[in-house]
């Protein structure tokens, strides 16, 4: 796998970094402002490249589009099902992988938990 650096991998990395989670729509306009060249097709191949490398963490979310987080050990997310915001929720992430890995031969490779709710801006909006 290519581990080259290029400005283009530093620029995506860094705007990963800057936004709270963000879909690769907003990774492309954070960075398109100051680098107007920069194509989508860069964008989405150095996020998913970036991904692959686990120099930051792909998260399906189910419902839209990907998103993307800097922050790399297991960790679960609450995402506002009217804004769509993920937050990160630092709770203890329990090791299921040893009783996951005896049932069936299945491999657990990753963890992805999500707590869906309403987030406090959208709560104090509908107040």
């Amino acid at each position: 796998m290519e581990r080259r650096n290029t400005i283009q991998r530093k620029l995506v990395l860094d705007a990963v970094r800057e936004l709270n989670h963000p879909d690769a729509e907003q990774v492309y306009a954070r960075i398109v402002k100051e680098h107007p060249h920069i194509s989508k097709a860069t964008v989405y191949r150095n996020l998913n490249l970036l991904a692959a490398q686990n120099d930051i963490r792909k998260i399906e979310t189910g419902e839209g589009p990907d998103r993307f987080d800097c922050r790399l050990p297991e960790h679960y997310h609450l995402r506002c099902r009217v804004c769509g915001k993920l937050i990160d929720a630092d709770l203890p992430v329990p090791d299921y992988t040893d009783e996951a890995d005896r049932r069936d031969g299945f491999t657990i490779e990753r963890l992805n938990l999500e707590f869906i709710g309403i987030c406090s801006e959208c709560k104090n909006k509908n107040l």
